[in-house]
């Protein structure tokens, strides 16, 4: 039995749109079972878990069992899960908290495969505090990174790596483990963005061996909830609080604010969505997300070499990166149009594709195709279908 798409699809309302939804960058389509999981959550929750009544009881209950379900998505421990609101904010308290340790005389190494909101946290601290900051590069023609540059990038003062798990942008998935290894051959932490890469890959904070993992729940079709998951929990108390709570231990230590209840409810529900792609699937939920997770894999890989295989039939068509190790994502360019255009023509067509990147991008920056119009970029999802596919295909040759 094959990954079963229809099914999937039959459960995810929204898309009774009529459109084509090849933007996951900008947020999966939400299953029908995390909406009612997050109307139940207001329902039913309270604005704390402290507390006797009911309602602060389901909330404390809820809260627990985020963290649990965002634990076994990466395969960490519940008690290195931090929640907030948005992975670039908890990304930002994060390096607030790590400041101390980046001073002058420090080196910080990031990625030109990563979005802002693994590096704008890390260069303001850099610049605040004189620490010196070295950039992982790209290949030009594959947008692979090699992982060779990292012996020499990460030398005896570096404190801390900032690497993506997987470009959103282009799909580019660089060696996380080879950094990882290096920088903790000299004392500093890794901290891994894993927002493309889920739920394209099955995520192992211990095989990446990242100290910290970063995550964002509507990657996957989640709500808006992000989450850094500490591989060892021990640390969150031995760095600085950024808690209004003086008392605060573990997690609670970088969760400024009060949580959403109802959100993280949804949150949970979303992972377990992901756990049952595969009816097939069974036993724990880590085991069953191993299982989804492999099976979408193996739709994917076929439904992405059709898609480079149509790209590839169009002459005026020019795909950015052809990186061995991926997600299904992928950027283009049109000769002689630019990428808001390309994505407002099929947009007509009632594809969706993302043209252009929320705070710019520095890739595409780097690369130099920001300066000539720009990229449009398109990705799979757990309901794309070869049918999408080919409407894709049938549009852009229009556009000739």
């Amino acid at each position: 039995m094959t990954y079963d798409v229809a099914r999937v699809r039959g459960l995810i309302p929204s898309l009774g749109d009529g459109w084509i939804h090849l933007d996951p960058q900008a947020g999966m389509l939400i299953p029908d079972a995390v909406s009612r999981a997050v109307s139940t959550g207001f329902r039913t929750s309270s604005f704390s878990h402290i507390g006797r009544t009911a309602a602060a009881v389901r909330s404390a209950a809820i809260l627990d069992a985020a963290r649990e379900a965002v634990a076994d998505l990466v395969g960490g421990d519940p008690a290195g899960v931090v929640l907030g609101p948005d992975r670039a904010v908890l990304l930002a308290w994060l390096a607030e908290s790590l400041s101390s340790r980046l001073g002058l005389g420090t080196g910080i190494v990031l990625s030109r495969l990563d979005d802002e909101a693994n590096v704008a946290p890390w260069l303001r601290i850099a610049n605040r505090y004189g620490a010196h900051v070295r950039w992982a590069e790209v290949e030009i023609e594959t947008c692979e990174m090699p992982s060779w540059q990292f012996e020499e990038l990460i030398g005896p003062t570096a404190r801390l790596v900032a690497l993506t798990a997987a470009s959103p942008i282009v799909g580019s998935a660089p060696a996380v483990r080879v950094a990882a290894d290096r920088v903790h051959e000299v004392g500093g932490l890794l901290v891994a963005d894993a927002f493309g890469a889920a739920p394209y890959a099955l995520i192992d904070i211990e095989e990446l061996n990242a100290d910290v993992v970063a995550l964002s729940a509507p990657a996957w079709g989640g709500p808006q909830i992000g989450a850094l998951v500490f591989r060892d929990p021990a640390f969150l108390d031995r760095i600085p609080s950024m808690s209004l709570n003086p008392y605060a231990k573990g997690a609670e230590r970088l969760e400024v604010g009060g949580h959403q209840y109802a959100l993280l409810a949804g949150l949970t529900t979303s992972i377990d969505f992901l756990a049952g792609l595969d009816e097939r699937a069974h036993g724990t939920r880590r085991e069953r997300l191993e299982m989804s997770i492999t099976s979408l894999q193996d739709y994917h890989d076929q439904l992405f070499e059709h898609l480079m295989s149509m790209l590839d039939s169009i002459p005026s068509l020019t795909v950015i990166g052809r990186a061995s190790t991926r997600i299904p994502t992928v950027s283009f360019t049109l000769a002689g149009m630019q990428a808001e255009k390309v994505a407002a023509k099929l947009a007509d067509n009632r594809i969706g594709t993302v043209s252009g990147v929320h705070g710019g991008s520095r890739l595409l920056d780097a690369l130099g195709v920001n300066d000539e119009g720009g990229a449009v970029t398109i990705g799979l999802a757990p309901y794309t279908t070869k049918f999408e596919i080919d409407q894709l295909g049938r549009a852009l040759l229009a556009l000739e």
